[in-house]
């Protein structure tokens, strides 16, 4: 008699918790929020560390849902009324717990589906040494110090 889980689910767990070691601190989660209700999460964060908050209402309604966002110490430093969606970056003046909130309160009966992307700290470049890279995205004409003359057709 051996192990009562079998190899292949042990190896499965262990690349699944390797997987979610390497992926930078933050949540993704979508959650349902019903009509006249609020939902709060709670992040510590680190004095001086950058967070963002990302968030789009994906059913439900008129797709949209009031945001906030609190300091540890109960001050409103992000706020924002029926919003679709939208995208709320802040580096942290002191240590402790952000409260952020989605709100659904206004309506009376239509509940939302809500996805939302925190992310405590920067994230890492896609690929190693991309900021040393050049790619068709970094020598477009918005990229070059001097513009780029008009084309002129012949008439």
């Amino acid at each position: 008699m051996g192990s009562t889980v079998p190899r292949s689910a042990s190896v499965l767990l262990l690349l699944l918790l390797l997987r979610r070691a390497e992926q930078p601190c933050g949540a993704e989660p979508t959650f349902e929020l019903p009509d006249n209700a609020k939902q709060c999460f709670h992040e510590e964060v680190e004095q001086g560390v950058k967070f963002s908050l990302d968030y789009q209402v994906i059913t439900g309604g008129h797709y949209d849902v009031d945001c906030y966002v609190e300091d540890p110490q109960g001050n409103t430093i992000y706020r924002e009324t029926k919003k679709q969606y939208d995208s709320f970056t802040y580096r942290a003046e002191v240590k402790g717990v952000y409260q952020f909130c989605f709100s659904n309160e206004f309506s009376t009966f239509s509940h939302k589906t809500v996805y939302f992307d925190f992310q405590v700290g920067d994230e890492p470049p896609i690929l190693p040494d991309m900021g040393n890279r050049v790619t068709a995205l970094t020598q477009g004409p918005s990229a070059s110090p001097t513009p780029t003359p008009p084309l002129r057709v012949p008439v």
